[in-house]
């Protein structure tokens, strides 16, 4: 109970809370700490199938978002989040043209524009970010366009990462995360709905809502961010509540993050949990950064929201362990430029390398 209580405090619940306290204990036999002669064969199982994060030697999700990174000098990721008004007339009107002013025609048009984005980022930006809801504001249509849209992006070299921020518990939570994560078995066959490299979630819930999650994404060596200090104004009014002693809800969620990913580092340092930390709060990004220096970061809130290179400098630690988001400062730059969208890719990757740059001057 002790040791319970400890891990408790990094997540700001009361110790004397009983069903907090047995949801918190397969975190804690997880992570490594137990009370002596707790070795037994439930602790035991607990352990392997929730093993959070790799051995040391595996080439972990992470590892693979902060290799490409290094690769391209860039530290950022592009969201992908298409409205018909961001798409180029000319790409929207010839597919309305054929399918008619259709959900149909606008997720194929979005399908294009985010192809020939994916095509001018992809040897300067290591990663891209769709947002789910701007392509299920489709329907079934605009499923097709995401599943396309990742497909695309992973052939081209990309990490890509689902903004989805799912949250729930039980066999909803393991249903999200097969989903996005991993693959459902359908007879003999297992099929792989979407398979993102990365996925941000809720952790609202506790550890019964981000477990599941875990448990797939360690199965498939992918990767979670836990939203902990997000970049939208109205953020304080739940994460900066002092749950005690000064410790707020966005300091307790980033803990968890590092308790789910400890003893389990891949090979450049990071844990297989991340959080999403905003660029519009850089004092409380670089407080997250000294508190957890083995977590990887997720930063929105850049260029449209406000922020910039000053403002996200605190995210970066000593191997990097950050990526920036900017998403319609890219993807409609287009609309800066008086060509009607005819150069939309090449505005894009103009914007990309101005942030590439900026974003240089900040990381090394």
């Amino acid at each position: 109970m002790r040791n319970i209580t400890i891990l408790l405090r990094y997540i700001g619940a009361p110790a004397k809370s009983k069903d907090f306290t047995h949801s918190c204990a397969k975190i804690l036999f997880a992570v490594g700490e137990k009370d002596e002669g707790a070795k037994t064969a439930t602790n035991e199982n607990i352990r392997k199938n929730i093993r959070c994060g790799a051995r040391g030697e595996r080439n972990m999700s992470f590892d693979r978002l902060q290799d490409k990174i290094d690769a391209l000098g860039n530290p950022s990721v592009c969201g992908l989040d298409p409205l018909p008004e961001y798409i180029p007339p000319f790409v929207m009107q010839r597919h309305i043209a054929e399918k008619g002013e259709t959900p149909e025609a606008a997720a194929d048009a979005y399908f294009e524009f985010n192809r020939g984005l994916i095509d001018a980022l992809c040897d300067i930006v290591p990663a891209v970010k769709p947002q789910s809801a701007f392509y299920e504001l489709l329907g079934p249509r605009g499923a097709v366009a995401l599943k396309q849209t990742a497909e695309y992006a992973r052939a081209r070299g990309m990490y890509v990462i689902l903004d989805a921020k799912r949250g729930d518990v039980g066999s909803t939570a393991r249903a999200y995360s097969e989903a996005y994560l991993g693959a459902v078995r359908i007879g003999a066959r297992e099929y792989a709905p979407y398979d993102f490299d990365a996925m941000t979630i809720n952790a609202y819930l506790g550890s019964d809502g981000v477990i599941p999650f875990l448990e797939t994404a360690e199965r498939n060596d992918k990767a979670v961010f836990l939203l902990a200090k997000t970049s939208n104004p109205s953020s304080g009014e739940l994460q900066d509540i002092d749950i005690g002693g000064g410790k707020r809800v966005y300091m307790a969620v980033g803990d968890m993050a590092a308790a789910l990913s400890a003893g389990g580092a891949g090979r450049r340092g990071f844990g297989r949990v991340g959080i999403v930390a905003g660029a519009t709060y850089p004092a409380e990004l670089r407080e997250l950064r000294e508190r957890l220096p083995h977590t990887f970061f997720l930063v929105p809130g850049y260029g449209a929201q406000g922020g910039g290179a000053d403002d996200v400098a605190g995210a970066f630690g000593t191997g990097g362990g950050a990526v920036v988001n900017s998403s319609r400062a890219i993807i409609c730059a287009w609309r800066q430029t008086g060509a009607g969208g005819a150069d939309y890719a090449e505005a894009a990757r103009r914007a990309a390398l101005r942030m590439r740059d900026e974003l240089r001057a900040v990381s090394a």
